[in-house]
């Protein structure tokens, strides 16, 4: 990147995690690494290895309360999973707008830290398989490596089970 000044989301990311004692190598890329599949191809690693930051949400009295889920890039979030891992049988996945203007980040870019406020983050435990997962940094082409126990602590995630179960067959 020939520009020393990361754009402004990316730096609230760099911050976040700078508060809490971690530093973070970003890697920015020319093409955008928005699916698992372009980031994976991009850093060269598995699908799994990438973290999607996704965002459910629920009611609440003033709106909408968020809930990010860090799932492997190789898995996808079962609902009714969520639901009881959170205690929230109304949850669903936020529409592009609404994951906007609740986490400041637009979707393919959503980091797991350095939001506007604290978030509800639940983290898909097959990301633990791996030394080393890739998160988005605030933009669409932004990522950074991170070990899964320093991204559970940096996210104030918890670890559950939310992911899909594979179909018996699949590989």
């Amino acid at each position: 990147m020939s520009d020393p000044t990361p754009p402004a989301s990316v730096q609230r990311v760099l911050d976040a995690a700078a508060r809490k004692g971690v530093t973070l190598e970003v890697t920015v890329f020319d093409e955008s690494t928005h699916t698992a599949e372009q980031a994976a191809a991009a850093v060269g690693a598995e699908v799994g290895q990438i973290v999607k930051s996704l965002v459910f949400v629920v009611p609440a009295e003033d709106g909408l309360e968020p809930v990010l889920c860090l799932v492997s890039g190789a898995n996808r979030v079962d609902l009714a999973r969520l639901a009881a891992v959170t205690g929230e049988p109304s949850i669903r996945r936020a529409t592009a707008r609404e994951a906007n203007a609740l986490t400041g980040f637009v979707i393919g870019g959503i980091p797991p830290l350095g939001h506007d406020r604290p978030l509800r983050t639940i983290m898909d435990p097959d990301l633990g398989r791996f030394p080393v997962v890739w998160a988005a940094a605030g933009t669409q082409s932004a990522v950074f490596p991170v070990p899964p126990a320093t991204l559970r602590s940096l996210a104030n995630a918890t670890v559950a089970p939310i992911a899909e179960e594979p179909e018996v067959g699949t590989s």
